[in-house]
Protein backbone atom coordinates (compact mmCIF):
# COMPACT_ATOMS: atom_id res chain seq x y z
CA UNK A 1 0.00 0.00 0.00
CA UNK A 2 1.26 3.48 -0.82
CA UNK A 3 1.46 6.52 1.40
CA UNK A 4 -1.94 7.87 0.36
CA UNK A 5 -5.13 7.14 -1.51
CA UNK A 6 -7.37 9.42 -3.55
CA UNK A 7 -10.94 8.49 -4.36
CA UNK A 8 -14.34 9.92 -5.15
CA UNK A 9 -17.08 9.84 -2.56
CA UNK A 10 -20.76 10.68 -2.65
CA UNK A 11 -22.08 14.06 -3.87
CA UNK A 12 -18.96 14.56 -6.03
CA UNK A 13 -16.70 14.94 -3.00
CA UNK A 14 -13.05 13.94 -3.39
CA UNK A 15 -11.33 12.16 -0.46
CA UNK A 16 -7.56 12.31 0.09
CA UNK A 17 -6.42 9.90 2.82
CA UNK A 18 -2.91 9.59 4.25
CA UNK A 19 -2.32 5.85 4.61
CA UNK A 20 0.70 5.69 6.89
CA UNK A 21 -1.05 4.51 10.04
CA UNK A 22 2.12 2.82 11.30
CA UNK A 23 3.81 6.25 11.21
CA UNK A 24 0.80 8.03 12.70
CA UNK A 25 0.12 9.39 9.20
CA UNK A 26 3.28 11.49 9.25
CA UNK A 27 4.14 13.51 6.16
CA UNK A 28 6.94 12.42 3.85
CA UNK A 29 7.71 13.52 0.30
CA UNK A 30 5.35 10.94 -1.18
CA UNK A 31 2.43 12.30 0.85
CA UNK A 32 3.36 15.82 -0.27
CA UNK A 33 3.19 14.76 -3.92
CA UNK A 34 -0.10 12.98 -3.28
CA UNK A 35 -1.69 16.04 -1.69
CA UNK A 36 -0.55 18.17 -4.61
CA UNK A 37 -2.12 15.60 -6.96
CA UNK A 38 -5.38 15.75 -4.97
CA UNK A 39 -5.50 19.55 -5.18
CA UNK A 40 -5.00 19.40 -8.94
CA UNK A 41 -7.72 16.75 -9.28
CA UNK A 42 -10.09 18.86 -7.17
CA UNK A 43 -9.85 21.66 -9.72
CA UNK A 44 -12.06 19.59 -12.02
CA UNK A 45 -15.53 21.10 -12.56
CA UNK A 46 -17.02 17.74 -11.56
CA UNK A 47 -15.61 17.96 -8.01
CA UNK A 48 -17.65 19.75 -5.36
CA UNK A 49 -15.29 19.63 -2.36
CA UNK A 50 -12.01 18.13 -1.16
CA UNK A 51 -11.66 16.23 2.13
CA UNK A 52 -8.28 15.48 3.74
CA UNK A 53 -8.14 12.73 6.35
CA UNK A 54 -5.93 10.00 7.79
CA UNK A 55 -6.03 6.24 8.11
CA UNK A 56 -7.18 4.54 11.31
CA UNK A 57 -8.51 6.13 14.48
CA UNK A 58 -5.31 7.21 16.25
CA UNK A 59 -3.89 10.03 14.15
CA UNK A 60 -5.11 12.50 11.57
CA UNK A 61 -1.52 13.55 10.97
CA UNK A 62 1.45 13.72 13.34
CA UNK A 63 3.29 16.31 11.24
CA UNK A 64 6.53 15.83 9.39
CA UNK A 65 8.16 12.39 9.48
CA UNK A 66 11.24 12.92 11.64
CA UNK A 67 12.86 9.78 10.26
CA UNK A 68 12.97 11.66 6.93
CA UNK A 69 13.27 15.32 7.87
CA UNK A 70 15.69 14.84 10.80
CA UNK A 71 18.40 14.54 8.14
CA UNK A 72 17.86 18.17 7.16
CA UNK A 73 20.42 20.20 9.06
CA UNK A 74 21.03 23.54 7.37
CA UNK A 75 18.79 26.51 6.68
CA UNK A 76 18.91 25.87 2.93
CA UNK A 77 18.05 22.18 3.32
CA UNK A 78 15.14 23.02 5.60
CA UNK A 79 13.91 25.77 3.31
CA UNK A 80 13.66 23.41 0.33
CA UNK A 81 11.36 21.06 2.23
CA UNK A 82 9.38 23.76 4.07
CA UNK A 83 8.74 25.87 0.98
CA UNK A 84 7.60 22.82 -1.00
CA UNK A 85 4.92 21.95 1.55
CA UNK A 86 4.00 25.60 2.10
CA UNK A 87 3.24 26.00 -1.61
CA UNK A 88 1.03 22.93 -1.46
CA UNK A 89 -0.88 24.18 1.58
CA UNK A 90 -1.29 27.61 0.02
CA UNK A 91 -2.81 25.95 -3.04
CA UNK A 92 -5.08 23.96 -0.72
CA UNK A 93 -6.16 27.13 1.07
CA UNK A 94 -7.02 29.00 -2.14
CA UNK A 95 -8.69 26.05 -3.86
CA UNK A 96 -11.97 27.52 -5.21
CA UNK A 97 -13.95 24.69 -3.57
CA UNK A 98 -14.77 23.93 0.07
CA UNK A 99 -11.96 22.01 1.79
CA UNK A 100 -12.43 19.91 4.90
CA UNK A 101 -9.97 18.41 7.37
CA UNK A 102 -11.71 15.26 8.60
CA UNK A 103 -9.76 14.79 11.81
CA UNK A 104 -10.13 11.10 12.52
CA UNK A 105 -7.46 11.21 15.24
CA UNK A 106 -4.83 13.35 16.89
CA UNK A 107 -3.20 16.19 14.95
CA UNK A 108 0.06 17.76 16.08
CA UNK A 109 2.58 20.14 14.54
CA UNK A 110 2.38 20.00 10.77
CA UNK A 111 -0.85 18.02 11.04
CA UNK A 112 -2.47 21.12 12.51
CA UNK A 113 -0.98 23.20 9.70
CA UNK A 114 -2.72 20.97 7.16
CA UNK A 115 -5.97 21.31 9.11
CA UNK A 116 -5.53 25.11 9.24
CA UNK A 117 -5.24 25.22 5.45
CA UNK A 118 -8.75 23.75 5.17
CA UNK A 119 -12.00 25.73 5.38
CA UNK A 120 -13.60 23.38 7.91
CA UNK A 121 -12.25 21.08 10.59
CA UNK A 122 -14.49 18.15 11.51
CA UNK A 123 -13.12 16.24 14.51
CA UNK A 124 -13.93 12.90 16.08
CA UNK A 125 -14.99 13.36 19.69
CA UNK A 126 -12.04 12.76 22.00
CA UNK A 127 -9.23 13.66 19.59
CA UNK A 128 -6.54 16.11 20.62
CA UNK A 129 -4.57 18.63 18.59
CA UNK A 130 -1.99 21.35 18.96
CA UNK A 131 0.67 23.46 17.28
CA UNK A 132 3.58 22.05 19.30
CA UNK A 133 6.38 23.27 17.02
CA UNK A 134 7.61 25.71 19.66
CA UNK A 135 8.67 22.78 21.84
CA UNK A 136 11.19 21.87 19.13
CA UNK A 137 12.60 25.43 19.07
CA UNK A 138 11.02 26.25 15.70
CA UNK A 139 7.84 27.95 14.49
CA UNK A 140 5.23 26.71 12.08
CA UNK A 141 6.95 26.44 8.72
CA UNK A 142 4.37 25.23 6.20
CA UNK A 143 2.28 28.40 6.32
CA UNK A 144 0.04 27.10 9.09
CA UNK A 145 0.68 29.99 11.44
CA UNK A 146 -0.25 32.60 8.85
CA UNK A 147 -3.33 30.60 7.86
CA UNK A 148 -4.38 30.10 11.49
CA UNK A 149 -4.30 33.86 11.98
CA UNK A 150 -6.70 34.14 9.03
CA UNK A 151 -9.05 31.44 10.31
CA UNK A 152 -9.35 32.28 14.03
CA UNK A 153 -9.68 35.42 16.13
CA UNK A 154 -6.14 36.74 16.55
CA UNK A 155 -5.96 36.16 20.31
CA UNK A 156 -7.08 32.53 19.93
CA UNK A 157 -4.62 31.90 17.11
CA UNK A 158 -1.72 33.38 19.08
CA UNK A 159 -2.77 31.36 22.13
CA UNK A 160 -2.58 28.11 20.16
CA UNK A 161 0.77 29.01 18.60
CA UNK A 162 2.48 30.41 21.68
CA UNK A 163 1.26 27.86 24.22
CA UNK A 164 2.58 25.05 22.01
CA UNK A 165 0.45 22.50 23.78
CA UNK A 166 -2.14 19.85 23.02
CA UNK A 167 -5.83 20.80 23.38
CA UNK A 168 -8.88 18.63 24.00
CA UNK A 169 -11.75 18.45 21.53
CA UNK A 170 -13.89 20.74 23.68
CA UNK A 171 -11.08 23.30 23.91
CA UNK A 172 -10.57 23.17 20.14
CA UNK A 173 -14.28 23.83 19.65
CA UNK A 174 -14.21 26.77 22.07
CA UNK A 175 -11.18 28.26 20.33
CA UNK A 176 -12.92 28.01 16.96
CA UNK A 177 -10.31 25.67 15.50
CA UNK A 178 -12.89 22.89 15.14
CA UNK A 179 -16.35 23.59 13.71
CA UNK A 180 -17.98 20.16 13.96
CA UNK A 181 -17.60 17.12 16.22
CA UNK A 182 -18.75 13.62 15.34
CA UNK A 183 -18.75 10.18 16.93
CA UNK A 184 -18.21 6.85 15.24
CA UNK A 185 -16.96 6.20 11.70
CA UNK A 186 -15.32 9.21 9.96
CA UNK A 187 -17.26 9.24 6.69
CA UNK A 188 -20.53 8.72 8.54
CA UNK A 189 -19.55 11.66 10.74
CA UNK A 190 -18.74 13.72 7.68
CA UNK A 191 -22.15 12.89 6.21
CA UNK A 192 -23.88 13.87 9.46
CA UNK A 193 -22.07 17.19 9.90
CA UNK A 194 -21.66 18.47 6.33
CA UNK A 195 -24.10 16.35 4.35
CA UNK A 196 -26.51 19.23 3.82
CA UNK A 197 -23.68 21.48 2.60
CA UNK A 198 -22.60 18.85 0.07
CA UNK A 199 -26.12 18.79 -1.36
CA UNK A 200 -25.86 22.42 -2.50
CA UNK A 201 -24.98 23.19 -6.10
CA UNK A 202 -21.29 23.36 -6.96
CA UNK A 203 -21.63 26.92 -8.24
CA UNK A 204 -23.15 28.07 -4.97
CA UNK A 205 -20.34 26.57 -2.87
CA UNK A 206 -17.74 27.94 -5.28
CA UNK A 207 -19.24 31.42 -5.12
CA UNK A 208 -19.07 31.47 -1.33
CA UNK A 209 -15.47 30.29 -1.41
CA UNK A 210 -14.66 33.12 -3.81
CA UNK A 211 -16.01 35.58 -1.22
CA UNK A 212 -13.51 34.24 1.28
CA UNK A 213 -10.63 34.48 -1.17
CA UNK A 214 -11.55 38.09 -2.00
CA UNK A 215 -11.60 38.92 1.71
CA UNK A 216 -8.12 37.61 2.31
CA UNK A 217 -5.26 40.06 2.16
CA UNK A 218 -3.50 39.92 -1.19
CA UNK A 219 -0.13 39.48 0.51
CA UNK A 220 -1.04 36.19 2.23
CA UNK A 221 1.36 34.33 -0.05
CA UNK A 222 4.16 36.73 0.86
CA UNK A 223 3.45 36.36 4.58
CA UNK A 224 3.60 32.59 4.26
CA UNK A 225 6.97 32.92 2.51
CA UNK A 226 8.28 34.99 5.42
CA UNK A 227 7.02 32.34 7.85
CA UNK A 228 8.89 29.66 5.91
CA UNK A 229 12.10 31.72 5.86
CA UNK A 230 12.00 32.31 9.61
CA UNK A 231 11.35 28.66 10.37
CA UNK A 232 14.25 27.63 8.12
CA UNK A 233 16.60 29.92 10.09
CA UNK A 234 15.42 28.44 13.40
CA UNK A 235 15.68 24.92 11.96
CA UNK A 236 19.45 25.32 11.57
CA UNK A 237 19.89 26.36 15.21
CA UNK A 238 21.55 24.07 17.70
CA UNK A 239 18.54 24.48 20.01
CA UNK A 240 16.28 22.86 17.42
CA UNK A 241 18.63 19.96 16.74
CA UNK A 242 19.01 19.34 20.47
CA UNK A 243 15.24 19.29 21.01
CA UNK A 244 14.70 16.93 18.08
CA UNK A 245 17.43 14.60 19.34
CA UNK A 246 15.82 14.61 22.79
CA UNK A 247 12.40 13.89 21.26
CA UNK A 248 13.77 10.98 19.21
CA UNK A 249 15.57 9.55 22.22
CA UNK A 250 12.42 9.76 24.36
CA UNK A 251 10.47 7.90 21.67
CA UNK A 252 13.01 5.08 21.87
Amino acid sequence: MGAYELREWENDVLIFRITREEKRNAINYEVMEGLAEAITAAQSPSVKALVVTGEGDQAFCSGGDLSVFHELRTEDEAYQMLSKMARILYDLAILPKPTIALMNGTAVGGGCEIAAACDFRVARKGIRAGFVQGNLAITTGWGGGSLLLERLPMSNALKMLMEARIYTTDELLDLGFVQYIYEGEPLAGLRTTLGKTFQLEKNVLGAYKEMLLRKWDQNLKERIEQEVRKCAILWESEAHHQQVAKFVENKK
